[in-house]
């Protein structure tokens, strides 16, 4: 079909703060608060640099040499630099058109992914694309959140700063500096390539100033593993990683696939391998200013992913959030003309240290509503407290239960069916209708007194918000034939990238918190125990990070039932589940009143239960 291209107007284009005319072209000019395009793109530098990773994975006697492709501005000022480190530059491509890089005959940089170069490049900013160890033409080996990984961002990190070699060719001894650099970097990227940027900040590595991590990874055992439980598709990263090796590291790395296979046990324990791939750990490290990004029903990367590595930096890191409605999708597909100038001057701040005030103002921006946005100067907003709410024969409330709530796991539950009342495999409890509204702004979780008919038990835990809305539904967006442009195109790389409307719905129920759990780790993640069938165990797991504002005259519920079989593979033998309610609650962290119990039946006919898609 015919595409339609809307230009976007660039802010500042037009009138530039002076300089004099014998001056050499300086890094950057400020026009409107903001830097403005003073270099051209037909003129950037295009080039490829091989930088000593410090690693030998591949065991081919040589050290693993990590590729970066760099455009930046023809200029002999030095240059700060925005960094996308990723394994998909020739595999799934980037962006919602899938670009991958391309190269002329002498292996020159062409294309490069997504607009960044297109648009900060004129701008006195240099791009750099590193591909991944393993990947594309870098030496090494694909390790799916390990050192490896890690290494790629920080050698070229140190390389940039002039404390690592970099050569001109994979193989060759001539050396190549930066002395183009500031040593400024942010790292930006979304899904895997944003992980990389949470794994490579929680280092503390000198030079990195800010990260962008859209819908990013903090811990890979979350996205493998759920409190014990597994999820179904990988096994373990071995199958992940493979689908991205080169040839190099398809025919030299199978010690490192090995390690990743024994790493990753299918009961879902957590293990060394798990934690040498857990960033949240050493969040404590993290210096770098942080933009972090997320769909509230992304069930790929799902949301405690932002949550837990967010409370874990220290509090005087700077940090801005945006949530929206959006499954796995980047901001430049969900709110584009308010996405690109906000990490403009994000960029500008951190990188070039132009103060425009950006970490003065509201720290998070969340999606209400199909393109409704609000913002809050600080996240977890003020007057949020931690509140307990516990099931009863009256619904959920604040005071305890007695007695016992049982159902039989028939291994065929799924959000939609066990929330609107066809499936029984499960058991319910809401609050009475709000009074006023009721925001939930954090992590909760949920402690189950549970005893199981069987050895063998899995649990599944939602918050609910019971009541008619419009939503986003599926991935959220709708690709349009129409194009807008943001920046400046030349031959091979145009700035020009189709356009997206919000795709909705109605609904009278939205799930907005979920977990699962393994009931033979009720007491360590790292060693399960053994059930015997009638005895209660208590378990306490994590429920997804949200920013939920269930409305007045709507109800809050909780669900707790076996397998969800969208979500968890099943127990090998299914159970009959026996709930304590005196022994059972979920900590929520609220803003509002705290609502009365209800026992009135909850059916819900239209469900939102979120979308999983290909991590990418």
């Amino acid at each position: 079909m015919k595409r339609v291209r809307v230009v976007v107007a660039l802010a500042g284009a037009l009138t530039l703060t002076p300089i004099p005319a014998t001056a050499a072209t300086p890094a950057f000019q400020l026009s409107g608060g903001v830097t403005a395009p003073i270099h051209s793109m037909a003129d950037a530098v295009r080039e490829t640099v091989y930088v000593d990773s410090g690693l030998d994975l591949d065991g081919d006697g040589t050290r693993d040499r990590v590729a970066a492709d760099i455009i930046r501005p023809s200029t002999t000022a030095r240059v700060p630099v925005i960094m996308d480190a990723s394994p998909y530059y020739q595999s799934a491509g980037r962006g919602n058109e899938s670009e991958v890089k391309t190269y002329d005959s002498a292996g020159v940089p062409v294309k490069f992914p997504l607009f960044y170069d297109n648009y900060f490049v004129p701008r006195g900013y240099a791009v750099v694309l590193v591909d991944f160890l393993g990947t594309n033409r870098s030496r090494g080996c694909v390790d799916v959140g390990g050192q490896s990984e890690i290494a790629s961002g920080t050698a070229v990190i140190d390389w940039l700063n002039g404390r690592r070699t970099g050569y001109s060719t994979l193989t060759g001894a001539t050396t190549k500096s930066a002395s183009w650099s500031t040593g400024a970097v942010g790292m930006i990227g979304k899904s895997w390539d944003g992980s990389i940027a949470n794994g490579v900040a929680a280092t503390g590595v000198d030079g990195l100033k800010t990260i962008v991590p859209i819908a990013a990874i903090s811990s890979w055992y979350d996205w493998f593993r759920s409190d014990g439980v597994a999820y179904p598709g990988y096994s373990s990263p071995t199958g992940l990683g493979s689908q991205f090796e080169n040839s190099n590291a398809r025919s030299r790395c199978a010690t490192v696939r090995s390690q990743m296979t024994n790493g990753s046990p299918a009961n879902g324990d957590y293990t060394a391998m798990w934690q040498t791939r857990d960033f949240v750990r050493n969040a404590s490290k993290v210096k770098a200013s942080i933009f972090a990004i997320h769909g509230l029903n992304d069930l790929n990367v799902k949301t405690l992913q932002y949550g837990q590595f967010w409370d874990a930096v220290p509090a005087t890191v700077p940090k801005k959030l945006w949530f929206s409605q959006t499954a796995h999708v980047d901001p430049f597909d969900f709110r584009r003309s308010e996405w690109v100038p906000t990490l403009h001057r994000w960029f500008d701040r951190w990188l070039l240290d132009v103060q425009n005030g950006i970490e003065n103002e509201p720290q998070v921006s969340a999606e209400r509503a199909p393109d409704v946005w609000s913002t809050d100067q600080t996240w977890p907003p003020a007057g949020t407290v931690s509140t307990v709410l516990r099931p009863s024969s009256s619904g959920l409330g604040t005071a305890a239960g007695t007695g016992t709530s049982a159902f039989t796991d028939n291994g065929s539950g799924t959000p939609t069916n066990w929330i609107s009342g066809s499936n029984t495999g499960r058991a319910i409890w809401s609050t009475a209708a709000l009074a006023s509204d009721l925001r939930i702004a954090g992590t909760s979780s949920i402690t189950v007194g549970v005893s199981s008919s069987t050895p063998t038990a899995h649990l599944t835990a939602y918050l609910v918000d019971y009541g008619p809305a419009r939503v986003r539904t599926g991935e959220g967006i709708r690709t349009l034939t129409t194009e807008s442009c943001w920046g400046e195109s030349r031959t091979g790389d145009d700035a020009c990238y189709r356009n997206t409307e919000a795709t909705t719905g109605n609904v009278d129920a939205q799930i907005i918190a979920r977990g699962w759990a393994d009931l033979a780790n009720y007491q360590s993640l790292t060693t399960p125990r053994t059930i015997t069938p009638g005895t209660k165990y208590r378990m306490t797991f994590r429920l997804s990070t949200t920013d939920w504002v269930v409305p007045a005259g709507h109800r809050l519920g909780l669900v707790i039932g076996g397998t969800d079989t969208t979500a968890i593979v099943r127990p090998s033998q299914l159970p009959r589940l026996t709930v304590d309610l005196a022994d059972t609650s979920v900590r929520v962290p609220l803003k509002g009143t705290v609502p009365s119990a209800s026992p009135a039946p909850l059916v819900a006919a239209r469900v939102s239960a979120g979308t999983k898609s290909a991590l990418g």
